[in-house]
């Protein structure tokens, strides 16, 4: 709860510093704010700063809960937050009159993703998803003279007004069925009647499952994603490409965790369903894209088809394979080589530069450490030991196996290979084809920076992945 009000605080001063041209400080405070955050955060995960926790809880009422799965998806938020947020400069740079609304709306758009991953009531995922995506149809758009970036917007803007449509039928009518919209509440009415569910429940929990799928950009509902990645700022693209993806992905598996499980017989199969799709669409088409931003656009709807695997073999022992673990293991491992994806497309072609594969034509000879840099990038995106990747699969796919989802491991695993193909076709890029000429490039610390600090972290989490597999255990 400190950091929901820490942020906002943090949002409104950001406004202010704008307003009164100190635009200097906005990137420094916004970093310094989302640390102090970050450690606010950690501190009341283990119960260093409880006395703020008790002042705050009286007053939610049951609307948020702040446990372990909260405080663990919210620091691996704030953590990526920071990472992208430091190459904002290439944003901040096109339009400086605007750099104190540009912050503030990211400052609040992670407002929204860490109610996302603590509510406990379908009010706040609601609330939670809306001041989420309402600052990112600004975002996309946030390059007003470009007709790409507005179009990105308004794709955005109408498709996911349509889908937060279905979200909010489907929550009247689990609230018209069950008299509950808290999680324990719909939870309870739910295992008493798992046998015999009514029509108007069962429909009410497909809806939901429909605006959460448009959320994760999982298929049949990813359409807007190529574009709007193509269309938005690289530097917006990298937000929603991680953290948004974070947000939604840990929002999926708590609704379903925490009142949907009892019906999970019939459900698991509809998930199933929809995870096959993604993988398979997200993968195939990914093998035509000849522009980085939609490459990595069907990569992560790819993606989402992996972490679905994640909450339909939803598990609550303690033993070695816990959804929550692997989940958040996943979504830390794809966010870091992510991330160092953008930051090299930003640093060799930079915001608005050219997004083409080809722009990685002999980036080899043009600076060898980019190009190792990104050749890991793409290698743990792949799943190529001994890399985070890897590892993310393979916790993942054990869930299914072991709950004897062969079928679904079976394509989970096919896809893999599928997908091995498209990210080898950048590595191909750097190191056989020869350097493109005028290619532009920006000499950036910063990026460099996270850049090294996500690779590092991609090699580390890949040699011992019991650091972050144990938080839920």
């Amino acid at each position: 709860m400190g950091g929901i009000i820490l942020l906002s605080v943090l949002g409104a001063a950001t406004l202010i510093s704008g307003v009164f041209n100190k635009r200097k400080i906005l990137l420094p405070l916004t970093l310094f704010g989302l640390a102090i955050t970050f450690l606010l955060n950690l501190g009341e995960w283990r119960g260093a700063v409880p006395f703020f926790s008790d002042l705050i809880a009286p007053y939610n009422n049951g609307m948020l809960d702040f446990d372990n799965f909260a405080f663990a998806f919210t620091s691996l938020l704030l953590f990526a937050s920071m990472l992208v947020l430091a190459l904002s400069q290439f944003q901040v740079k096109e339009d400086l009159e605007h750099a104190g609304e540009f912050y503030a709306i990211l400052l609040f758009t992670i407002v929204g993703g860490v109610v996302m991953v603590s509510f406990s009531n379908l009010v706040m995922l609601f609330i939670g998803i809306e001041i989420l995506s309402i600052s990112l149809y600004v975002m996309a758009g946030s390059r007003k003279y470009n007709a790409q970036s507005n179009e990105a917007s308004l794709k955005y803007f109408l498709l996911g007004s349509f889908a937060s449509g279905f979200l909010l039928l489907g929550i009247a009518l689990i609230y018209g069925t069950t008299g509950s919209l808290d999680l324990p509440g719909i939870s309870t009415y739910i295992t008493v009647n798992a046998n015999s569910l009514p029509f108007l429940t069962v429909l009410g929990i497909m809806m939901i499952i429909m605006g959460m799928a448009f959320k994760v950009s999982a298929a049949p509902f990813h359409n807007w994603a190529p574009d709007v990645y193509q269309g938005s700022p690289t530097v917006i693209t990298a937000f929603m490409a991680t953290v948004v993806k974070i947000a939604a992905i840990a929002a999926f598996l708590r609704l379903m965790m925490g009142s949907f499980a009892a019906a999970q017989g019939w459900w698991t199969i509809l998930l199933s369903v929809i995870a096959i799709l993604t993988m398979t669409i997200g993968n195939i088409t990914a093998l035509y894209q000849t522009n980085f931003k939609r490459l990595m656009a069907y990569s992560g709807i790819s993606h989402a088809g992996y972490l679905l695997i994640g909450i339909v073999a939803l598990t609550y022992d303690n033993g070695s394979f816990s959804s929550s673990g692997a989940i958040l293991y996943y979504t830390f491992a794809y966010a870091m080589a992510s991330i160092a994806a953008f930051a090299v497309l930003l640093v060799i072609a930079g915001n608005t530069g050219d997004s083409s594969i080809s722009a990685f034509n002999g980036l080899a000879k043009r600076d060898p450490l980019l190009a190792v840099s990104m050749t890991v990038c793409m290698l743990s995106l792949a799943g190529i030991p001994p890399l985070a990747g890897f590892f993310g699969k393979y916790y993942l796919f054990a869930l299914a196996i072991n709950k004897g989802l062969w079928v679904l491991a079976a394509f989970a695993v096919l896809n893999s290979l599928i997908g091995i193909y498209y990210y080898f076709i950048v590595f191909i890029n750097m190191f056989v084809k020869d350097k493109q000429e005028g290619m532009p490039s920006t000499s950036s610390p910063t990026a460099k920076a996270v850049i090294a600090i996500c690779i590092l972290l991609t090699v580390l989490a890949g040699l011992y992945p019991e650091a972050i597999l144990k938080v839920f255990m």
